[in-house]
C-alpha cells in the first residue's frame, strides 16, 4: 500500500499497546470484531492514499478563497475526497448508529483519522471539525436540528467548524475566558 503511515505501527499501538480488542467485551461493541475494525482501517488507508494524499501539495498551493458569489472556493479534489469519506461512512465512524454513524470505538476512529492526517492534514481538517460540530448537535441539539444538520454533515455534504462562544478569540483557544460553573439548580 502506502508509506504515509506504518500499518505495523498502527497495529502495534492498537493491539499490543492499547489492547483495543478488549473493547469487544463491552456491551456497546460486542457485535463488532477486531476483523471489522481492521477492515475499516484498511479502507481508511486506501482512501488516504487515493483521495487525500494526491492533492496535498496542490491544496497547500491553492488556499481556500471566497468567490464572487460569496461561496468558499476549494480545489475540486477536496470535495471529491470528502464525498468519498462521507459515502463510506468514515466521516461518522464513532457517531451513534441512530444518526447514521458506525458506532465504532473512539480509539478506532482516531486511527482512521491518523491515516487521513498523515496523508493530508489540510483536507482532514474539514471532516475533523465537521465531526466536532456534528457531535455538539447530537449532544445538545433538538431532534429537528439533528435531523436537519447532522445527516448532511456525516454524508460530507455540509461542513462545520469550531463552536466558539467568544468570537473575538478566533482560532486562539487560549484567549477564551468563558468558564462553566455548576449552578445550585443543577444546570
Amino acid at each position: 500500500m502506502t508509506d504515509i503511515l506504518s500499518r505495523r505501527d498502527v497495529q502495534f499501538q492498537l493491539h499490543e499497546w492499547l489492547g483495543v480488542e478488549r473493547l469487544t467485551e463491552r456491551d456497546r461493541y460486542n457485535d463488532q470484531t477486531v476483523d471489522d475494525w481492521n477492515d475499516v482501517l484498511s479502507l481508511a488507508e486506501q482512501i488516504a492514499e487515493d483521495q487525500f494524499q494526491p492533492h496535498n501539495r496542490k491544496a497547500d498551493l491553492n488556499e481556500p478563497a471566497i468567490g464572487d458569489d460569496g461561496k468558499v472556493v476549494l480545489i475540486p479534489e477536496v470535495a471529491e475526497a470528502l464525498s468519498v469519506l462521507g459515502e463510506t461512512g468514515l466521516m461518522a465512524a464513532a457517531m451513534p448508529e441512530e444518526v447514521g454513524g458506525m458506532s465504532l470505538p473512539a480509539t478506532v476512529s482516531s486511527a482512521i483519522f491518523a491515516w487521513l492526517h498523515a496523508a493530508n492534514v489540510g483536507t482532514t481538517a474539514y471532516p475533523m471539525l465537521t465531526a466536532g460540530a456534528a457531535n455538539l448537535l447530537i449532544a445538545n441539539g433538538s431532534e429537528d436540528q439533528v435531523d436537519t444538520w447532522v445527516k448532511p454533515m456525516i454524508e460530507g455534504r455540509f461542513h462545520g467548524t469550531m463552536c466558539l462562544s467568544e468570537t473575538q478569540a478566533g482560532s486562539s483557544l487560549s484567549d477564551i475566558t468563558t468558564k462553566a460553573v455548576p449552578q445550585d439548580d443543577g444546570t
